[in-house]
């Protein structure tokens, strides 16, 4: 019982250093590259117009779907990791 509830704590840890991750990549393109960094940014183009209005119009919604499959990756890599995977 004690070594399944330090898995169960090793694995609740792992799972919110994946979300806590996934969460600095998301600011990090839809508040930092679109909005706080855009000045930087803007001499460089893409597509047309400047990366800081790419990634505010289509470049933060494309890294969304990104982090979504990336976090349904990780997710089953750690079921399996720690036994808890679904069959």
């Amino acid at each position: 019982m004690s070594e399944n509830q330090h898995d169960l704590s090793g694995y609740w840890k792992a799972n919110v250093r994946i979300i806590l991750s996934c969460l600095v990549v998301w600011a990090l393109c839809s508040y930092g590259f679109a909005m706080g960094f855009r000045p930087w940014l803007s001499g460089i183009k893409i597509g047309g117009t400047d990366l800081g209005f790419w990634f505010a119009q289509q470049g933060s919604i494309l890294t969304f779907i990104v982090i979504i499959f990336f976090y349904s990756w990780r997710m089953n890599k750690l079921d399996k990791k720690f036994g808890v995977g679904e069959e």
